[in-house]
């Protein structure tokens, strides 16, 4: 089976300062709605399908209260005690009971499927499942998976007419995401068989001061990077450890990079 990249979720005190520091750099985002009983609400940024997820508490006692399920995201944000920056990622199915037997036979910790929603702001119901997926030997936490009640066609249909999926004015598109990792190789590695993804050449970035390698998923990549000098990935690990830290834009206008509560965003001229 194949998965789909679908969201990255960018933890944030204030998703409206959030959203107006994206709209800054043309990038557009828009009000998302509430997670009822669950203390959370966000704002959202679509690139088709692939979105960014400006993730908030409307109560934190609310949220470090609730017992959540191993190797969730929210458990991730209680860990890292509601530390603004890139929490974590999702990967989108078809069919989350094939991908829950998968992992289990990949030998995978497996949480769930569990059903969740959010109410928009017009009163209507979003309804998706969500699988959490660990590795029992520790390390980086895995994407999270996600299953929408609707179909891709009839989900994007909807959020056009809702124009939730909007141009955006620098005219951006969802590049990718990159994470910090001590062991490039085995993490790409174990993270390509696990998610059935295929793992590109070694490559050095040398703004990152990395060495880098990508695994392809529809709608967007994943690039893990390794240190070899000082730099940002060194610091990144060294202050925060292992993680998603940096999302990569592409657009035909503008090339910049700036940093946004805790993560770091670059636009790529195409």
């Amino acid at each position: 089976m194949s998965f789909a990249f679908d969201h990255v979720v960018h933890f944030v005190e204030n998703p409206e300062k959030a959203m107006a520091c994206l709209q800054k750099h043309g990038v557009a985002a828009t009000e998302g709605g509430i997670h009822e009983n669950r203390g959370t609400y966000n704002a959202v940024s679509y690139f088709d399908l692939s979105y960014i997820e400006l993730l908030s508490t409307y109560d934190k006692e609310l949220v470090q209260q609730t017992e959540h399920p191993q190797h969730s995201f929210l458990e991730t944000v209680v860990k890292e005690q509601f530390t603004e920056g890139f929490s974590r990622v999702a990967l989108r199915t078809t069919d989350m009971e094939e991908a829950a037997s998968r992992f289990c036979q990949k030998g995978l910790v497996v949480n769930g499927p569990e059903a969740f929603s959010r109410k928009r702001p017009d009163g209507s119901l979003v309804e998706w499942q969500l699988l959490y997926i660990g590795d029992p030997n520790g390390g980086m936490e895995l994407p999270f998976i996600i299953q929408w009640k609707e179909e891709d066609g009839e989900r994007r249909k909807d959020l056009a007419e809702r124009q939730v999926i909007q141009p955006h004015p620098s005219k951006a598109e969802f590049s990718h995401v990159t994470f910090a990792v001590h062991q490039l190789e085995k993490t790409a590695e174990q993270w390509a068989d696990w998610l059935g993804a295929k793992a590109g050449e070694v490559f050095v970035d040398e703004a990152l001061q990395a060495r880098c390698q990508s695994l392809e998923f529809d709608g967007g990549r994943f690039v893990f990077s390794s240190p070899v000098a000082d730099g940002v990935v060194a610091s990144i690990l060294q202050e925060k450890g292992e993680g998603p830290f940096q999302v990569t834009l592409s657009s035909p206008t503008d090339s910049c990079s700036f940093r946004m509560f805790g993560g770091i965003y670059k636009i790529d001229k195409r």
